[in-house]
């Protein structure tokens, strides 16, 4: 399934939905964000011990190579090129003003030694681990308070092996909230790009208070069912551009996150400024999610140009009670979806809480959501817009939305409460809260 939907898609090197090669290059994109540096600096791997073979521990080259390029500082940064094979090794920690660069068939792989994984402290905004209270495991690869980093290549492979975390998650025999497979915290000025991501023990790419993200021409892959293995999850960041790649993986695609509850609201760290374009993939959850940790605040989000295929929910916003924080100008538009449970779901009864200590009274706000120009076949519910009774969501403007399916007998294809907003040319049509005549108030400014 997953080799036959990436050759539907698959071109110079990414994923272009809606497009042909041809048109490239007149297409938006966010290299301008962060621009692509020259490194006259490069090392390789191999300078410092690192053998390829797929059986070696090469833990200490890739810790000695990263210390060289942090304490030599060669004027422009310095390249670390990985050739081609297969490099087995635990976690690391990368620098600044530094390029991993994977030749083609370069494959860096994580152990499967669990038990000496290291840990570290949970993030301030979400007070505990996510899976369990108390610390969590390292990323494979992981960076605090670094800038000018560069990750590409000739689409090699980063192995997060995660098939052992995923096992000790079923038997419940985690004693800590499992690693991502790559973690960028407090940094800025990074892109990512021309790499596959595969197999990731938890999350796959996370920026978590960092400004200046660049992800594009990547591909991520891991099993429908393995645990938790959101695509890329944007974190209490700002300045964040997701561009012209294939996620098919576990759980969401993309989440855009702010924190969790009474943590992520004391922190005070929204995530702002994100750009999601060009994106297809497949998954039993959500294609383009916001939340369920919102308690930051998300705002000014544009998600446009999705493909959606064999999903659990195409568009997804999602918060709770307890999680305060404000969720506003969201627009998503131009989505293509097929074979999908459903199709369009806002909530405010998603997503569980880190402990007790939650306050029943922060109710978050959702105002100012736009989504337009849907086309779906195979969906199985169109949607859902539920709000909270004491903090309806106002300001919910559907414009030109179809999705096609089997009715249920007995089912309403929307289920619409606590809400407002309006609606144009949706079919089937949504429901009375939203109106039908004309696009006003709220809505005007979108369209």
């Amino acid at each position: 399934m997953l080799r036959s939907l990436l050759s539907l898609f698959l071109c110079f090197s990414a994923i272009t939905p809606f497009l042909n090669c041809e048109s490239l290059a007149n297409v938006i994109t966010c290299s301008g964000i962060v621009p692509m540096r020259h490194r006259n600096d490069k090392i390789s791997i191999t300078d410092f011990g690192g053998v390829g073979d797929g059986r070696t521990l090469n833990t200490k080259a890739f810790r000695a190579a990263i210390y060289r390029i942090q304490h030599l500082r060669r004027r422009g940064g310095t390249l670390l090129y990985i050739p081609p094979g297969v490099y087995l090794t635990g976690s690391f920690n990368l620098t600044s003003h530094m390029t991993l660069y994977l030749a083609k068939g370069a494959v860096i792989r994580a152990t499967r030694d669990t038990w000496n994984w290291p840990l570290i402290a949970p993030l301030p905004s979400y007070g505990r681990g996510r899976e369990l209270p108390g610390g969590r495991y390292l990323s494979f690869i992981h960076a605090d308070g670094v800038h000018d980093v560069i990750i590409t290549g000739e689409n090699g492979t980063i192995d997060g092996q995660g098939g052992v975390w995923w096992t000790m998650w079923r038997q419940r025999s985690l004693r800590f909230t499992r690693p991502n497979l790559i973690e960028f915290m407090h940094s800025r000025n990074i892109i990512i790009s021309n790499v596959i991501f595969l197999n990731s023990p938890f999350w796959n790419i996370h920026p978590v208070y960092c400004r200046n993200v660049v992800v594009r021409y990547v591909t991520i892959l891991a099993p429908f069912d393995s645990p938790n293995t959101d695509g890329i999850d944007p974190d209490s960041s700002s300045n964040v551009c997701i561009e012209d790649s294939f996620i098919a993986t576990g759980d969401d695609l993309v989440a855009v996150k702010s924190g969790w509850d009474e943590y992520g609201i004391a922190y005070g760290s929204q995530s702002s400024g994100i750009t999601i374009r060009r994106v297809t993939g497949s998954s039993p959850f959500a294609g383009i999610a916001i939340g369920s940790e919102t308690s930051g605040g998300v705002e000014n989000i544009l998600a446009e140009n999705i493909n959606l295929f064999n999903m659990g929910i195409g568009i997804h916003l999602k918060t709770n009670i307890g999680r305060g924080g404000v969720i506003r100008n969201i627009m998503i538009s131009d989505v293509y979806m097929e074979n999908v449970r459903k199709g369009i779901r806002i909530a405010g009864d998603v997503g569980d809480h880190p402990d007790d200590k939650f306050n029943p009274n922060a109710l978050p706000v959702v105002k100012g959501v736009t989504i337009r120009n849907v086309w779906g076949v195979k969906i199985q519910q169109p949607g859902s817009i539920q709000g909270l009774k004491n903090s309806p969501f106002t300001g919910i403007c559907l414009y030109n939305i179809n999705l096609h399916g089997v009715a249920v007998p007995g089912t309403p294809p929307w289920k619409c409460s606590d809400i407002s907003g309006a609606a144009l040319g949706v079919k089937p049509w949504p429901c009375s809260q939203l109106t039908s005549t004309h696009l006003t108030g709220s809505c005007s400014i979108h369209f």
